[in-house]
């Protein structure tokens, strides 16, 4: 069986032990210093952070395109609008 495939991100975001809402403040800004179409990996350990990225997806129409979970990290990856 094939492993799903992981986007190849254009940048990377560590904001494993914040709460919420600072992973998505901080993956604000670093959208907002991407263009469109790049791919953003973020790395977070709070568990809110499933439901908080998706919300953020939907409501600012970038696309999440992935979750993979390692262990208690999260793994999202965010395309820019």
């Amino acid at each position: 069986m094939n492993e799903p495939v992981i986007p190849v991100a254009d940048r990377a975001l560590d904001v494993c032990g914040l709460k919420c809402p600072m992973p998505i403040l901080r993956t604000k800004k670093a959208l907002a210093e991407m263009t469109s179409g790049e791919i953003l990996e973020i790395r977070a350990t709070d568990q809110a952070a499933k439901e908080d990225f998706a919300a953020f997806a939907r409501q600012t129409g970038h696309r999440l395109l992935r979750l993979v979970e390692e262990d208690s990290c999260l793994v999202f990856y965010l395309q820019r609008k």
